[in-house]
């Protein structure tokens, strides 16, 4: 099969474009046949080394864990899925080797649930890690509830976009810093805007005089201090990038696998309570390019290389 693949870690320069093995199909997986798959930061924290120590590398690895595509074979213990069923997945094993940057994935069915029918495969390959960090996040790590300021960090982005309008759902009133370009298109996820940098935290006092009762961190550094000084005396600190957010009396949070909540933003999405914008779409072979873009951190939405099966 063609897959993106690195021999080691290293830059974008190290990505390589060729033949892969076919992946071997275990009895708790489905074969999947990519038709897309979503660029996100730990791709590159993952290509760079970062996660080494937390997670073994088997080189040659091929990134990605962000899918959506077609079941081709279901293992021998499946029944959950069937040939030809469309699915999403947050394909991430504890291991880095065989990614879903590839024409074939092995994916085991804790990983899956059925693609919304209301999403193209383009824009459902993004929903999974995105989402399921922004689900889990808010309702597991902050616990929000209806009628709580939630503070979201990076609130244009593929998971700050999503736990918007998660949040949103759960009946918040969210704040979302980003850059003022992105401001309407905040306003129009029901968010209200401010502009992050200096000066950030005066904004939010003028926006949020009571405090904020939730902050989700995306950022790290000067906003995780920032979230920290704005919350009300119980508020409730959480960072997906900074382990500073220990010292803050905060948690740290790290996205799992999860059918059943995969399933539930599934259905959120087709509900259309949650959308994913798709920022770049990049044909597999240019995974390089779309990593390199995703690095620059300005984004809006998602970043996502999809399989041309017309060849």
């Amino acid at each position: 099969m063609k897959a993106i693949s690195y021999p080691t870690y290293g830059s974008e320069d190290v990505m390589e474009y060729g033949e892969r093995p076919d992946p071997t199909v275990g009895p708790d997986s489905v074969l999947v046949k990519v038709r897309a798959a979503a660029v996100n930061p730990v791709d590159r924290k993952a290509r760079e080394g970062h996660l080494d120590g937390a997670i073994e590398a088997v080189f040659p690895v091929i990134p990605g864990w962000d899918v959506s595509g077609v079941v081709v074979q279901p293992g021998v213990a499946v029944d959950e899925f069937a040939v030809g069923d469309e699915v999403i997945g947050y394909v991430r094993e504890d291991f880095l080797s065989r990614g879903t940057f590839a024409e074939y994935v092995a994916a085991p069915v804790r990983t899956l649930a059925r693609k919304p029918l209301s999403l193209s495969f383009e824009e459902a390959a993004g929903l999974p890690l995105a989402g399921l960090t922004a689900y889990q996040v808010l309702h597991r790590t902050l616990k929000v509830r209806s009628g709580d300021t939630v503070l979201i960090h990076a609130a244009a982005g593929g998971v700050g976009s999503l736990a918007v309008q998660i949040a949103r759902h759960t009946g918040c009133r969210v704040i979302g810093s980003a850059s003022a370009r992105n401001h309407d298109h905040l306003r129009s996820l029901g968010a209200e805007p401010v502009e992050y940098g200096e000066g950030l935290a005066d904004r939010l006092r003028e926006l949020a005089p009571q405090g904020i009762d939730a902050a989700f961190d995306t950022v790290g550094g000067d906003a995780l201090r920032v979230s920290a000084e704005t919350l009300v005396p119980d508020g409730r600190l959480a960072s997906i990038v900074d382990s500073e957010v220990f010292s803050y009396g905060g948690r740290y949070a790290f996205v799992r696998p999860d059918a059943t909540d995969l399933a539930h933003l599934a259905e959120l999405a087709e509900q259309g309570v949650v959308t994913v914008h798709v920022d770049r779409v990049f044909p597999l072979e240019q995974a390089a390019e779309a990593h390199r873009l995703n690095a620059e951190g300005r984004t809006r939405g998602k970043i996502v290389v999809t399989v041309d099966w017309d060849h």
